[in-house]
């Protein structure tokens, strides 16, 4: 087992050049986030808020920062139900060098981390389009660049989030499922499980992808009982619990600390009013100072309904299938046929001008439009080139693993909603299944347009590098 485990990531001869190049890439892409907030983010006694406050670059959390820097939670628990604990050597690691040089290392350390996950995405997927799927090296390669030119999948190399992270164990389930299939196999039992632990902690929604991996692969074989209860109910059922755990003996006491001193503080603050108030009537009537009170509190209560309202965050949320603890995050009436265009797609691959990398939440509408028709026709032709892939590839099993995965996210995103006015910044979790249904179709095609198609891929993608990287540096270091 621990042979196989290391020869998966053993990096062989022929791989060297590429993987250094793409490696040299990550480096350089993170060198641009680091040297930017340098100054910034790297003195002693930084706390959550001055992380939050000081990183920004789209729709992205610096939650990992802060964890790094003085380990807590930070994160959702239950979207990220092991994260917090796979950052704790990182974060001890940092503890150290703190007291040894007397500053904070966090922005670096992380930066290590993306150029790992990000390097081994980039060798998994080369893999994929090689070993797996049977094109040239070469046109492995043009389809691996391609992925990692696509806007929001270059910036999750470089961001202090888990999209990366996810990314790396996306594919390495990818690449580990396509050799069982080229082998007549599929995932055992201790494969999942491992495969699903990691991810989903990480991000438990793309632990399913785990599970639909191995459904793919197993077909009937699945739904044995020692499987379905080792491998899927067993695990789900200790990583939600370690999830529950985690919330009520780390999170919930914390919460009520914070609700308790909310609390305190709006007391203070109701009492300085009713002071206020009394002043402003210049009455000792209790009945007057109170009739008084209730208004102005009634007044101010109407100024934070009409402020919330206006503000970025409900504005650019739509209304909820239903209400509940995870429906309300939900949406049942944005655009679906805007946000395919602009953002699932558009944004996703080539960065807007308008709104440059903006907030949704913030200061971002949900649809931003490009500039000039030249976008519109990349994204279309990326898109039409997707579906042949998909159509030259449809009786191949490993097409359709790859596609399950990206078939739940439509099904999270564009169907149910959830996080569907920001989707592009959840598209490392899928964007990549674009190229590899691309290369169904290069293997479909005879040698001569095979080889004109390769060239247009390699053009789009040194295309996509130009316009993505020139945005960013623009964010960075002109705006």
């Amino acid at each position: 087992m621990l042979r196989s485990v290391f020869n998966i990531f053993r990096i062989r001869r022929g791989e060297r050049r590429g993987l250094l190049a793409a490696c040299v890439m990550f480096i350089m892409l993170n060198a641009l986030n680091v040297a930017h907030y340098w100054n910034l983010l790297t003195p002693l006694g930084l706390k959550f808020h001055n992380f939050v406050k000081g990183w920004h670059l789209s729709g992205f959390d610096p939650i990992t920062y802060s964890v790094i820097s003085d380990w807590c939670i930070g994160y959702n628990i239950y979207r990220h139900p092991l994260l917090p604990y796979y950052m704790w050597p990182l974060s001890m690691l940092n503890k150290g060098l703190k007291a040894v040089t007397g500053m904070d290392w966090a922005i670096v350390l992380v930066a290590l981390l993306l150029v790992f996950c990000a390097t081994y995405s980039f060798l998994f997927l080369w893999r994929i389009h090689k070993d797996v799927i049977g094109v040239t090296s070469r046109e492995g390669y043009v389809l691996t660049v391609l992925t990692f030119s696509m806007a929001y999948v270059m910036l999750a190399t470089m961001v202090p989030d888990h999209f990366v992270m996810s990314l790396f164990w996306l594919t390495l389930t990818l690449y580990v499922c396509g050799l069982k299939l080229k082998r007549g196999s599929a995932l055992n039992m201790w494969q999942t499980i491992v495969l699903f632990f990691m991810t989903a902690g990480v991000s438990l929604n793309n632990g399913l992808k785990v599970f639909l991996a191995a459904l793919v692969t197993r077909k009937y074989r699945f739904f044995e009982w020692r499987f379905l209860l080792f491998a899927v109910v067993l695990p789900s059922a200790l990583i939600w619990g370690s999830a529950r755990l985690t919330y009520k003996e780390i999170v919930w006491p914390k919460e009520m600390a914070r609700k308790t001193k909310t609390e305190q503080v709006r007391k203070a603050k109701a009492e300085k009013l009713r002071a206020n108030v009394a002043d402003t009537i210049k009455s000792r009537d209790s009945v007057a100072i109170e009739q008084a009170f209730q208004a102005a509190v009634k007044k101010q209560k109407e100024k934070e309904r009409r402020r919330r309202e206006m503000s970025a965050v409900v504005r650019h949320t739509g209304k909820p299938i239903a209400k509940g603890e995870f429906m309300r995050w939900t949406d049942a009436t944005t655009s679906r046929m805007d946000v395919a265009v602009e953002s699932l797609f558009g944004e996703g691959i080539m960065i807007h001008e308008e709104y440059l990398l903006g907030d949704v939440l913030v200061n971002r509408p949900v649809i931003v439009h490009y500039r000039n028709w030249g976008n519109y026709i990349v994204e279309a032709l990326l898109v039409t080139l997707f579906i042949i892939g998909v159509w030259c590839g449809r009786r191949k099993q490993f097409l359709w693993t790859a596609m399950s995965f990206l078939l739940l996210d439509l099904l999270l995103h564009m169907v149910l909603g959830f996080g569907i006015n920001e989707v592009f910044i959840m598209s490392a979790h899928y964007l990549y299944v674009l190229p590899i249904a691309m290369a169904y179709l290069l293997k479909a095609l005879p040698w001569r347009a095979r080889r004109r198609l390769a060239a247009l891929l390699a053009a789009v993608a040194i295309y996509l590098v130009v316009w993505n990287v020139t945005l960013i540096v623009e964010y960075l270091y002109w705006g």
